[in-house]
Order: C-alpha cells, then structure tokens, then sequence
C-alpha cells in the first residue's frame, strides 16, 4: 500500500473525495495540490508513492507534463494515475505512464489504480468481505 499519495486537482470538493477515499484505505500521507504549480513544488521535496492527476487544472491545460516530470524521478518512481474528463486530451507519450480514469469513476477503480487493497468502510461499501 502506498504510503504517501499526492493528488493534483483543482476541483476542491473532487479532491477532499478523493482524500477520504485514500485516507478510508489506510494511506497514512496524502497531499493535495490544486496547480501545476504547487505540485512541483512539493515534487520538489517529496517523492509520492503515488500521483491522482487531474490533466486540465486551473493554471493550465497541460497538468500531463506533472506525469512527465514524475516519470524522471528515478530510481523510486511513483505510480502515476490520471484523473480526467477528457481522456483524449492526453498525449500518447504521457498516457503510457500510468492508467487513465474518466471521470466520474468508482473508489474501488481508484483503489485498484493505485494499488491499494480496499479496507474497513469502503470495504463494506464496494459490498467485499473480510
């Protein structure tokens, strides 16, 4: 399970969805960022086990450049998830990175995007058991 989850959205209520969703699953640090700009910034720092990344946000349309800058962040890169409406605004060279889900999409799509074995409340939601 990761550890550390950085999501990159502009939408605010999108976002704090998306951290209940992780923090449910038992991801102990999630970050959120809503520009490009902040979330270099906190690439800068920090190396997310994994990226929840929204491709049109606020300061730009190119929020897939964030999965490139990731993709260099070797030897411990983060598995990259996009988060999008518009699937096809993605280029080739950038979807390859990591899958695409369109929005709206399930937790449990989310979860198994990212790796992370659905537990406790959302468990019991997505009807599992144990």
């Amino acid at each position: 399970m990761p550890e550390c989850v950085l999501i990159v959205e502009d939408d605010a209520l999108l976002a704090m969805s998306l951290e209940q969703i992780l923090e449910d699953a038992g991801v102990s640090h999630i970050e959120s960022c809503a520009t490009i700009k902040q979330a270099i910034i906190f690439l800068r720092d920090k190396r997310p086990d994994a990226v929840v990344l929204d491709v049109h946000l606020a300061d730009g349309d190119d929020g897939y450049a964030i999965a490139e800058l990731v993709a260099a962040l070797k030897p411990n890169l983060p598995k990259i998830v996009f988060s999008t409406g518009s699937p096809a605004d993605i280029p080739a060279s950038a979807a390859k990175l990591g899958p695409i889900l369109e929005k709206p999409y399930a937790p449990d799509e989310l979860l198994r995007a990212i790796a992370v074995k659905p537990k406790g409340i959302i468990r019991r939601f997505l009807g599992k058991s144990g």
